[in-house]
């Protein structure tokens, strides 16, 4: 795409245009005449030569390719008001129904959010910027200006045939990038570093069509690798994700929140990651949506707050209800510590007020609308273990009392403290877990695995080394299950708990 966009042969330095390298010198219509320019021409590039470039919002149009050459450095504006009105924030780089645009280069994009931010609070003081929630905690205990106050990086909507190559982004108020019903999108060997404030998400694609993402590092505060729906009517789909590593105060890779459509389609395979405070991969389908048709291989984590998570509910007003079919998770690695993995990072993720032991894999439905046909095969989880009775106890006589939490926010803490330390499984149709192995380092109290309202279970060679006082399988309300080569500690107590009610 890029080779076509500089076949047309139209390329300008914006140092020819007049642009300045200094920390305060705005050359935001200079580069926009020159983004112009190019696509007028037929198309070619615009050169963000070596220099500091400060800017304020550029409109990318068809047939430019904006080329960061090494030591380049295009930087945001610092000047709330430089980004629009006071009720919605523009982003730095936007497009709108733009065709073969690109990013390239060795260069780098800096949001610069810290700067802004005490702009942004200069005018919220001031009275002179509409924000209703600066001053009112949220429910993750966080106390800030709402998003739509806050710049992202990039966001391009309904633009076919995209590419972003090479590139560093750092320093986001918000999301850092986001593709809104964009196809063909090519994101090669980039650099996200932005932990500078909540929200920070290093890519989102929003309801996006044949997407291939390779080969990129992201170190983030919110969601790394991000796929969301947020039209009943559209989807996320063909999307390809492979050989990246993630570092999140929240998920490493994460379809969802915003499910309103649905997901078909998803591959996401070799992936390393690490101190990572959520999970290593969530698949969530809650607001009616239908997500199907989900491979994830070759997963290596360590350091990271949980697993799996993979979770149907019902947070959408409408009587329309989620499904989630055919998944499958394979190859994974997972360490999982009893501290909290993101200690020490900027604006690290929100721990729970309330004390509670380390939080299991789980994949869960809703009572008459479970998750169906899920594979998880060749998986190791190894916990730090170390649960207390003083700290939290779940008793066995009381798993009809774990919260279904319909409409509640999807994440590995949803349910509060759970009576399972490896997976916990409710209200799912056809689930298959194939050479399995979970153990813990310290001892914990509770039973290794939970099924509670399942049917179709299959457990073949899941091997469990570490367990001792309470049955390490719990079966309640199981139909139509299956144990096969499941090895079980020669000093457990007990073994397998088969429960109708």
């Amino acid at each position: 795409m890029v080779a076509s966009a500089i076949g047309q042969s139209k390329i300008i330095n914006i140092i020819d245009l007049g642009a300045k390298s200094s920390n305060t010198t705005e050359n935001t219509a200079i580069i926009q005449k020159a983004i112009d320019d190019v696509s007028a021409a037929g198309g070619g590039r615009v050169v963000i030569p070596a220099g500091r470039f400060v800017t304020g919002v550029l409109t990318l149009k068809s047939n430019v390719d904006v080329h960061l050459e090494k030591y380049a450095v295009l930087a945001g504006s610092t000047r709330r008001t430089d980004y629009g009105p006071s009720s919605q924030a523009s982003a730095l780089l936007v497009a709108d129904k733009a065709t073969n645009i690109s990013i390239t280069g060795n260069g780098m994009i800096d949001g610069q959010g810290e700067a802004l931010l005490k702009d942004i609070y200069v005018m919220l003081h001031a009275g002179t910027l509409q924000d209703k929630e600066w001053q009112t905690e949220n429910p993750w205990h966080q106390v800030r200006p709402e998003e739509e106050n806050r710049p992202k990086i990039i966001n391009f909507n309904n633009c076919d045939k995209v590419t972003i190559k090479g590139i560093t982004l750092r320093n986001a108020l918000c999301w850092v990038q986001r593709y809104n019903k964009c196809s063909n999108i090519i994101m090669d060997s980039i650099e996200v570093e932005s932990n500078v404030y909540w929200n920070n998400d290093g890519v989102d694609f929003v309801d996006c069509k044949d997407v291939k993402l390779t080969n990129s590092f992201f170190n983030c505060d919110d969601d790394g690798i991000c796929l969301k729906s947020e039209d009943r009517n559209s989807r996320c789909e063909n999307i390809y994700v492979a050989n990246c590593v993630v570092r999140s105060s929240a998920n490493a890779v994460k379809l969802g929140t915003a499910s309103r459509g649905g997901f078909k389609n998803i591959t996401i395979k070799d992936i390393k990651v690490f101190d990572t405070f959520r999970s290593a991969i969530a698949i969530e389908c809650v607001d009616g949506g239908v997500l199907e048709n989900v491979d994830v291989r070759n997963i290596k984590a360590t350091n990271t707050g949980n697993a799996i998570l993979v979770r149907l509910g019902h947070r959408n007003k409408d009587s329309v209800v989620s499904q989630l079919r055919n998944v499958y998770i394979g190859n994974m690695q997972v360490e999982v510590p009893k501290t909290k993995p993101d200690i020490g990072y900027n604006m690290e993720g929100p721990a729970k007020r309330y004390p509670h032991n380390i939080f299991p894999s789980s994949v869960t439905g809703i009572p008459g609308y479970p998750v169906q046909n899920v594979v998880i095969e060749n998986v190791n989880i190894v916990y730090q273990g170390g649960a207390d009775r003083k700290v939290a106890c779940f008793g066995l006589d009381s798993l009809a009392k774990v919260p279904e939490n319909l409409d509640g926010y999807p994440e590995f803490s949803m349910f509060g403290e759970l009576p399972a330390w490896g997976f916990y499984v409710r209200h799912t149709d056809g689930l298959q877990l194939k050479n399995v192995t979970v153990r813990y380092k310290d001892e914990d109290f509770r039973p290794s695995m939970v099924f509670d309202d399942v049917n179709g279970l299959q457990l073949s060679d899941v091997v469990i080394p570490t367990a001792k006082e309470m049955p390490v399988l719990v079966l309640r309300n199981v139909k139509n299950y299956s144990l096969k080569q499941v090895q079980l500690p020669v000093d457990a107590k007990k073994g397998i708990l088969v429960l109708k009610k």
